[in-house]
């Protein structure tokens, strides 16, 4: 008797954990959410980027992050009702910071590329820019893409202006984690010539008075997208919906003209 009563007791006891955890699942318990529930929830719209690549995204005197993507980020958050909360990490460690959910999208002058759209999903291009040469003001003779053949290239790892520098054939191309390396090196002739991207250097070299010029025509159209984790498309498109909001009322332009002198949408 006492045997079949502990049997019993153990029959309704496991009934009771398994009905338990079923009842966790239908509520939804071990569910993931989404990245827009996430940023209504919190209502914090965290933003990945460099955070040492000007006129995009660095940080002034005060220490403050400034810059094109930082705007665009602050006006993205002001129409989803949300704060931001900006995230500097090195390039390299982007996509993988998004992959752990370390930030909610990459805004970070992110080449759009049909490798990274094997793990990410991007937005529509919030900018067109392109990759240019740029050398010291003494050299005349790195005009076109085909004349870095021999030459020392700085170029920033995993970036597209890489691809474009290992496009030429004998080519001594150099690796760096950080734009203001290379320029660096550059200005101290350890290199011949950089590839980066045009609005960046245009503006570094009159904003800083750097001994540098831009010596070629955009060597390849960068179409530059917002990061977002596979599996959000409701994300993606709330953002895409905000972009085009921000380009049809003239807030785009006011912006890009604030950081690059001129209307460009």
């Amino acid at each position: 008797m006492r045997k079949k009563l502990f049997l019993s007791f153990i029959v309704i006891l496991l009934t009771g954990i398994i009905a338990g955890c079923s009842g966790g699942n239908e509520a939804g318990g071990n569910e993931k959410q989404t990245v827009l529930e996430r940023v209504e929830k919190s209502k914090v719209l965290k933003v990945g980027f460099e955070g040492t690549y000007p006129p995009f995204n660095f940080v002034d005197d005060k220490q403050n992050y400034i810059g094109f993507d930082v705007d665009i980020s602050n006006e993205l958050a002001k129409r989803l009702g949300v704060e931001t909360e900006f995230i500097a990490t090195k390039w390299d460690s982007l996509l993988g910071g998004l992959k752990s959910d370390k930030f909610d999208i990459i805004i970070g002058q992110m080449t759009v590329t049909e490798e990274r759209k094997k793990s990410v999903d991007f937005t529509d291009p919030y900018v067109v820019t392109g990759s240019v040469l740029v050398t010291r003001e003494d050299t005349n003779d790195i005009t076109k893409l085909e004349d870095i053949k021999g030459k020392n290239v700085g170029v920033g790892g995993g970036t597209t202006f890489e691809e474009v520098a290992n496009s030429v054939d004998g080519a001594n191309v150099k690796l760096y984690k950080a734009v203001s390396d290379y320029v660096q090196d550059l200005q101290n002739k350890r290199l011949d010539v950089i590839i980066n991207d045009q609005l960046l250097m245009g503006y570094n070299i009159k904003e800083n008075n750097l001994p540098l010029k831009i010596t070629s025509e955009i060597l390849n159209k960068d179409e530059i997208g917002m990061a977002i984790n596979k599996g959000n498309e409701d994300f993606v498109d709330k953002i895409n919906e905000a972009i085009a909001a921000m380009k049809e009322d003239g807030t785009y332009d006011e912006i890009y003209k604030k950081w690059f002198g001129e209307s460009k949408l």
